[in-house]
């Protein structure tokens, strides 16, 4: 059992500074996205017999998005991010304050299926095929909505928004 909770631990360790950032970038809201990290990985090490074996940060990032997907669905009220832009998150290698505002701001403009084709896609550096597959769409739809997003962030903004993702 110790073993298999130190597994867990290190994994947790290497895996939050990722989870969390595309977190914020689903959401735009640093704290919503402590909290939806964290649940995604107390839900991964639910199942860690069954997910160590396979591709474990998969697990976590497609757990993650599904509980955005969720708390949508159930909101009731347009959540506002609050101070969440003015946070940065210490852990992770991130552009510049005023490029990551602007990257979290483009990003609340697209719907949320865009926002996860685009964080999965250029975030997670994901093929198409395996966006496709972590969202449970066909490969031509994850294309048009991506398609459909760029050239949203096009419109809306002046820098290019793909090269800071990568960050």
């Amino acid at each position: 059992m110790a073993g298999r909770e130190q597994e867990f631990d290190e994994f947790a360790y290497a895996a939050w500074p990722k989870l969390h950032r595309s977190a914020y970038l689903l959401t735009g809201d640093h704290h919503l996205a402590e909290d939806l990290a964290q649940t995604a990985l107390e839900r991964t090490y639910a199942k860690w017999r069954t997910v160590r074996s396979g591709d474990a940060l998969a697990y976590c990032r497609r757990v993650l998005v599904n509980l955005n997907v969720d708390r949508i669905r159930r909101r009731r009220f347009f959540e506002i991010g609050g101070g969440a832009l003015g946070h940065a998150d210490p852990g992770a290698a991130d552009p510049r304050p005023d490029d990551r505002d602007q990257i979290v701001r483009l990003l609340a403009q697209l719907t949320e299926r865009e926002r996860r084709v685009v964080v999965l896609r250029h975030y997670y550096d994901l093929s198409e095929a395996n966006v496709a597959r972590e969202l449970g769409i066909a490969p031509g739809t994850v294309k048009s909505t991506l398609a459909r997003a760029l050239a949203k962030l096009r419109v809306c903004g002046d820098t290019p928004v793909e090269e800071e993702m990568y960050r």
